[in-house]
């Protein structure tokens, strides 16, 4: 499966630079291709950024079956290494869990997917959701600012699923039979508490923020004496 996406991806962003009109392509990748590496801090005083420059370690990916985070990393690096050095210009977006009324349902599968390894994911503070509709946005606005300063990797969310209730509740919407967390002691309980990782999206959100300032000048009403 991971090769078919990377075929994928790699035959996506031939085709852009093969048609002569297309000259910007955002690809849809995933926060997956982010967050699971080989080796976790311990005892940090501080949490670990997770951001756009990190990527998921493909062996780590392998050797605990996270097919899906693997073929999400294997397309995207593909996408990247299709665009080098070719007239065209390439950004990734590496929405969370997607969500919305009737998304999950409607799209189940990606889902459960999504969920393999949930709760090293919790206790680490990185299973974050984003709403479809804030996805969509981030497509818009980083399009329409790929002109300028718009580039790179984004990573989009707007939720962190910290508490195991929450994530009993998202299984629950996905149409999933609700798992009982593992049993912890108190040591584990303070690791969940305070993750050994903290996500960061700041760079999506200034372009947002930015863009739709310019929207809002735009569209301002005008009133004549």
């Amino acid at each position: 499966m991971a090769s078919l996406e990377t075929k994928a991806a790699e035959r996506v962003v031939e085709a852009c630079v093969r048609t002569e009109s297309v000259r910007k392509c955002v690809f849809t990748s995933s926060l997956l291709a982010c967050v699971w590496r080989q080796s976790y801090p311990q005892h940090r005083r501080f949490p670990t950024t997770v951001d756009e420059n990190c990527w998921s370690d493909e062996t780590f990916c392998r050797d605990n079956k996270l097919w899906f985070a693997l073929g999400k990393t294997m397309a995207e690096k593909a996408a990247w290494r299709a665009a080098r050095g070719r007239d065209l210009k390439l950004v990734t977006i590496c929405p969370a869990l997607v969500t919305g009324p009737g998304f999950r349902r409607r799209n189940s599968t990606p889902s459960i997917a999504y969920l393999k390894g949930a709760h090293a994911m919790v206790a680490e503070g990185l299973l974050a959701t984003t709403d479809v509709e804030q996805v969509a946005e981030a497509h818009v606005r980083v399009y329409e600012a790929m002109n300028g300063t718009a580039g790179g990797r984004y990573i989009c969310y707007d939720h962190i699923v910290r508490r195991a209730e929450e994530f009993v509740e998202l299984e629950l919407q996905l149409g999933l039979q609700a798992r009982a967390p593992p049993p912890h002691d108190e040591q584990a309980a303070t690791a969940i508490a305070t993750p050994s990782f903290e996500l960061c999206n700041r760079k999506l959100t200034r372009l947002v923020s930015s863009r739709r300032r310019c929207t809002h000048d735009a569209y301002l009403s005008v009133s004549y004496d």
